[in-house]
């Protein structure tokens, strides 16, 4: 059986075309061209009217239903970005490549890469509804936002002429059974060293250091669940190796989204020969450290070493210590739980990567979320506070995004409760959530809307352990098509 078989084949057969398309985030740089014409092609070809504004955002529109024309109207909102990881040994290309889909019992993967299903499953959700014969209803808009991935770029543009209803239903939820209220805001901060390259001293012995097999994940959604990141591990380590020998750092390169904890890492340094067995030991102890902290949450992790031939340069040392410094004495993790809702994240921080980048400068990425603006702000300012002590050359914040409040009394969330459990026998979760959503946005330019958000279950998004939840999505379509008829009819 192929993936576009699935049941319901409706949902199945779409979110198939949509793997097809390559769409990794980066909208300025016209990496959602393609998947932008394949929505635009999905109109024509079901005579559907479309619009595209000029942030390159696509809704489609389907008219309401004889007899209906009076109802209300509902935006089902899924984004068109997704991030694109791979595992290591990977060839894939983002920019070219289809997702590799693979059926593994009850779940759907890809072949060592991100699966997409964040958001491509809410898109093709959407789309399935626009087209379904059976639906009687007011009139519905499918809305495919830009770049939700890298600083919900989309929905901070996105005008009031793009959101055509009284209701909307975001599909970006990641847990079957749970109708989501409320989210976090975000905010990315970016520090910049400029390095000098130096001649790589030819009386060292070179050695590459490289973290794989480490968990990864969402910056948001799984920053509670203890895994570890190689940025912080990599840096401890290189702290470690200073405080026992002198060393030269050749290569940095650890993690790579701002919002994916990092999952891989490599590192090039030189010791002096004599201090091989030096190095071996504070190696193998920081291994066997390391092992023991995370042993339950990083049962594959691997951390190796090999000699390598010497590279032509390295980076001064001066910057190199204090880069190391910064971001090993930089936060990742939770910084407040929620005093208002038990469980929930309040406020964290991603260190997302640190990367040599051309123009002979290192940069670090961090990602700051929560539900409070102030808190957001303040542990922005720490970590900026640590970062010009180390004396980087450049501090910028940028990508910033408000949360969404929840509102408990609001007459849809009601609707989609009882929807629920008339489907399925069981009250759904309602919850607010520590990642970023965008319904926070649309409420800039719709301040009267409500909205909800849900979805099938995704597993380990913004990893190549990326995977979608059968059933769950075959529960995910009956709760849409049970929403809207019942909004057609109570304003009928």
């Amino acid at each position: 059986m192929q993936v576009k078989d699935l049941n319901p084949q409706a949902v199945w057969s779409i979110f198939d075309e949509i793997t097809k398309v390559p769409r990794p985030s980066g909208n300025e740089e016209g990496k959602l061209d393609k998947i932008r014409a394949w929505l635009v092609e999905f109109a024509k070809k079901h005579n559907l009217e479309y619009k595209i504004d000029k942030t390159g955002n696509v809704a489609i529109f389907r008219p309401a239903a004889p007899g209906y024309e009076n109802c209300k109207g509902i935006v089902l909102q899924g984004h068109m970005d997704m991030v694109a990881e791979k595992g290591p040994g990977s060839t894939h290309n983002f920019d070219t490549d289809p997702i590799e889909t693979i059926i593994d019992g009850e779940w759907v993967r890809a072949n060592n890469t991100t699966l997409g299903a964040d958001d491509g499953m809410g898109l093709a959700i959407a789309l399935a509804a626009m087209i379904e014969p059976t639906l009687q209803c007011g009139p519905l808009e499918a809305l495919a936002t830009v770049d939700e991935e890298t600083g919900l770029t989309g929905a901070s543009n996105i005008e009031a002429d793009m959101l055509v209803g009284d209701y909307l239903l975001n599909l970006d939820e990641e847990e079957d059974g749970v109708i989501t209220m409320g989210c976090a805001g975000g905010l990315v901060s970016i520090f910049k060293f400029n390095y000098k390259p130096e001649a790589a001293p030819k009386d060292r012995t070179y050695f590459e250091i490289k973290f794989e097999h480490f968990h990864g994940g969402h910056s948001g959604a799984d920053i509670h669940m203890g895994f570890a990141t190689t940025t912080k591990l990599s840096s401890r380590l290189l702290w470690n190796i200073g405080e026992e020998m002198d060393y030269v750092l050749a290569k940095i390169d650890a993690g790579n989204l701002h919002n994916a904890i990092a999952h891989a890492a490599t590192l090039v340094i030189g010791i002096k020969p004599e201090d091989k067995e030096k190095l071996s030991v504070v190696l193998n102890t920081f291994i066997a450290e390391v092992k023991n902290e995370y042993k339950r949450t990083e049962p594959k992790m691997e951390i190796t070493c090999k000699s390598v031939d010497a590279p032509e340069t390295i980076i001064d040392t001066d910057t190199a210590r204090r880069v190391v410094n910064a971001v090993y004495a930089a936060p990742h993790g939770i910084a407040a739980m929620s005093m208002e809702i038990p469980g929930l994240v309040e406020t964290s921080t991603n260190l997302a990567s640190v990367k040599m980048r051309e123009g002979n400068q290192i940069v670090v990425e961090m990602f700051h979320r929560s539900s409070i603006e102030s808190g957001k702000y303040d542990l922005t300012h720490k970590c900026e506070t640590i970062f010009r002590m180390a004396g980087a050359n450049e501090i910028i914040s940028e990508g910033g995004y408000q949360g969404w409040e929840p509102i408990a009394d609001s007459h849809l969330l009601t609707v989609a409760k009882d929807s629920w459990e008339k489907l399925f026998g069981v009250r759904p979760e309602v919850r607010a959530i520590h990642a970023g959503l965008e319904c926070g946005l649309f409420l800039k330019a719709r301040p009267d809307m409500e909205m909800i958000s849900f979805g099938p279950t995704l597993r380990d998004v913004h990893s190549p352990a990326e995977r979608c939840n059968i059933p769950a999505v075959d529960k995910a379509w009956k709760q849409i098509q049970s929403i809207v008829n019942i909004i057609a009819e109570e304003s009928k």
